[in-house]
Formats: C-alpha cells, sequence, structure tokens
C-alpha cells in the first residue's frame, strides 16, 4: 500500500468535491423552535433535550446563580459546522471557557484559513478516495492538501511566536487566535480559535498530543531543536482555579471522552489532592450517544459522578443526559439559548484572569496543607 499523498494535480477530484460547502451555521434565536422545543419534546430523549435547554437558560444563565459554565467538545463537531453555535454562545458570554478535543480546534483552522469543506457521501469509494487526494470524514469531504496546509501554517505559527518553553494549551490557542485574527481580521466570524482570542474565553486540550496541532508541534521538537511544550499541569491547575472561583459551576457536554472528564475531575482534585472543599458541579448537561452499560466515562451519568465528588448530589434535579448526536441536539439547544431571555451576559474574559485565579488556588491549597500538618501533629 502507497504511502498517503495529495492525489494527482488538476480537476480529478472535483467529482467528489461538488457537494455544497459546510459552513459555520450561526443560531439567531427562532421563536418556532422554542415553541417547538417547549410544545412539541414532551418525552423519551425529546423530553431530555427539552429539560436540558431549560435548566440552560432558566437555571444556569439566572443572573442571580452567577455560574461559570464550561463546555467540552469531543467528536468530529467544527467539520460539521458546528462552530458557528459555539461562536455565538462565546458572543453571548454564554460559555466561559472551554475543553476540546485537538482535532475539534485543528479542523476549525481549515475555516479560519479559508479552506472549503464539502458535503458528501458516507458511502463514497474511499479506494478511489484515497486514489484522487480526498479526505473523509464520515459525509464531510476535503482535498488532502488542506491538512498540508494547514500543518504549514501551524508550523509557520510556532516558529514566529518564538514560544520556546513550556505553555499551557489555554495560552497556546489564545496566541494562535491572536495569530489568525491579525493576519485575516474577518475570520472573527468564522472560526472558534479567532472568536476566543477576541472574546477572552480560554480553550483548553485535554489530549494536546492526540491531534495535528500536536503533531506540528512534535515535528518542531524533533527538526527544529525548539523547547516548546505543553505544560498539562498548568491546564489542570488552571481548570481547578477556574472552578474554584466559581460561584456556582456547570458544564454542557457534547459526546464525552477526555474532554467530559477533564472538565469534571477538577472538583475531586479539589477536595482529593488539595483539600479543599469546594464541593462538586451544580449543573451537568450532557448530549451523547453512548451508554453507560459499556461502563466507559461518555456514558457515565451524573448520579455515578456524585461518588466521585464531581456533582453536588442535592443538585440531581438540574442534572440530565439527552441520549441524541450532538450535531442534531446542540444547534437546537443554541436556537433555544439564544432566543430566551438570558441570552446573553457579561463576558467573564478568563482568558486574562488565568494567573491570579492560579495564584488565588495556590494559596488556598497550601493553607489547607497547613490547616491538614497542623491537625496530624496534635
Amino acid at each position: 500500500m502507497p504511502d498517503r499523498a495529495p492525489g494527482p494535480p488538476g480537476h480529478s477530484r472535483q467529482k467528489f468535491l461538488s457537494g455544497k460547502p459546510i459552513t459555520y451555521y450561526r443560531p439567531a434565536g427562532h421563536p418556532a423552535v422554542r415553541e417547538l422545543i417547549d410544545g412539541g419534546f414532551q418525552a423519551f430523549n425529546a423530553g431530555r433535550l427539552a429539560e436540558a435547554c431549560q435548566i440552560f437558560t432558566q437555571k444556569m444563565l439566572a443572573p442571580a446563580d452567577d455560574t461559570t459554565i464550561g463546555l467540552t467538545i469531543a467528536g468530529a463537531l467544527t467539520p460539521a459546522g458546528l462552530g458557528g453555535c459555539v461562536i455565538e454562545l462565546m458572543d453571548r458570554g454564554l460559555v466561559d471557557f472551554i475543553i476540546s478535543t485537538g482535532a475539534n480546534l485543528y479542523h476549525d483552522l481549515h475555516h479560519a484559513l479559508n479552506f472549503t469543506l464539502h458535503r458528501g457521501s458516507p458511502f463514497a469509494n474511499d479506494v478511489e478516495l484515497f486514489e484522487h487526494g480526498v479526505i473523509r470524514i464520515y459525509d464531510v469531504l476535503f482535498p488532502a492538501t488542506v491538512l498540508l496546509e494547514t500543518d504549514a501554517y501551524v508550523r509557520d505559527f510556532i516558529v514566529r511566536s518564538g514560544i520556546d518553553e513550556p505553555i499551557g494549551t489555554a495560552e497556546l490557542h489564545y496566541r494562535l487566535g491572536a495569530d489568525l485574527l491579525q493576519r485575516n481580521p474577518g475570520c472573527v466570524e468564522y472560526s472558534v480559535v479567532a472568536r476566543a482570542a477576541a472574546a477572552g474565553v480560554p480553550i483548553y486540550t485535554s489530549s494536546p498530543g492526540d491531534s495535528s496541532i500536536g503533531m506540528n508541534i512534535a515535528s518542531h521538537a524533533l527538526l527544529n531543536g525548539g523547547r516548546f511544550l505543553i505544560d498539562t499541569n498548568r491546564d489542570v491547575n488552571e481548570v481547578c482555579a477556574i472552578v474554584l472561583a466559581g460561584r456556582r459551576n456547570g458544564c454542557v457536554i457534547l459526546g464525552g471522552g477526555s474532554p467530559k472528564n477533564f472538565y469534571l475531575q477538577a472538583q475531586p482534585t479539589l477536595w482529593e489532592v488539595y483539600g479543599i472543599p469546594k464541593g462538586g458541579n451544580d449543573y451537568f448537561i450532557q448530549f451523547t450517544t453512548d451508554q453507560v452499560v459499556w461502563g466507559g466515562l461518555s456514558g457515565a451519568t451524573p448520579a455515578e459522578a456524585v461518588s466521585w465528588g464531581k456533582v453536588n448530589p442535592s443538585v440531581l434535579p438540574d442534572t440530565v443526559v439527552a441520549y441524541c448526536d450532538s450535531t442534531i441536539a446542540f444547534p437546537l439547544f443554541c436556537e433555544y439559548a439564544v432566543g430566551s431571555p438570558n441570552g446573553r451576559r457579561a463576558r467573564r474574559e478568563l482568558v486574562h484572569r488565568r494567573t491570579a485565579l492560579v495564584d488565588a488556588l495556590e494559596r488556598e491549597a497550601r493553607a489547607a496543607a497547613r490547616e491538614k500538618n497542623g491537625h496530624a501533629v496534635l
């Protein structure tokens, strides 16, 4: 089998790329969607989706609750066009920080760099796609050259940035977004990474080596002798610090996987490792197609999370799992939220407050350690 190549030159791949371009749809809060969800989504998973919409808009976004809201993203959602929903939530202050797979952020760069992804068929002949230099993500198709040119941008950014030390992923994505804004200011309307930098929303990646961004960072170290490393300790502590500072905390989980756990582990880190009795999350909303019976984290329920200290036991009525595809549920959820009376709030711009929040975490952790050691002496 030959190595993967961009395919032959010319227009031979165009027959595979004739589908409509995939764009970032921006929810506008259509009243008809709210009427449908409130009136028509009454039972089973439709009922759970309606419950998620109501918990989010009536409780998590209630000004009196002052909830710090995290969004976790797993699965190939930016290639499917869901980045517009994330952009709208960030712009309106409805999401305070994000934890995503690196793949979602890498594929978001295609949009930022004005490359085109196309609607296609999940039944295309993959051998033919290979021969003609076309990449397939289920029914999303794009030229293999998009990967190569996006990789080239990432490597060029790393060199131009001058980063030569360990940094957290929130810092990396902030600098990457700022670079995109400088090169192409208009991409703020169609890039999650660029909008996050403009809105002050930190984006974390729970497994930074598991994406093409991480692959290109590794190549910089190998070929250029770069000392740029991802400081995962910084990421863990920053997320813990954000959760610690929150008056109330809640999450919206798309899919599950590593981003889900990276958010939820903040509470056990606080009580189990640092000895800080923060208590679990106050709200928990998840859209997933996984099932609890397989024992994986993606299917684990908020009730199970209580035993870990990830969710407050008293707030289980304010938790919900809707078993449905995020590409269906999330746009409806966002339409409902944008059109709600609490559909906009002041942005926290946490990306600029990370150092102060980590300093506060360290003070509390050291105080907890002193108290524990003092009791041990007694």
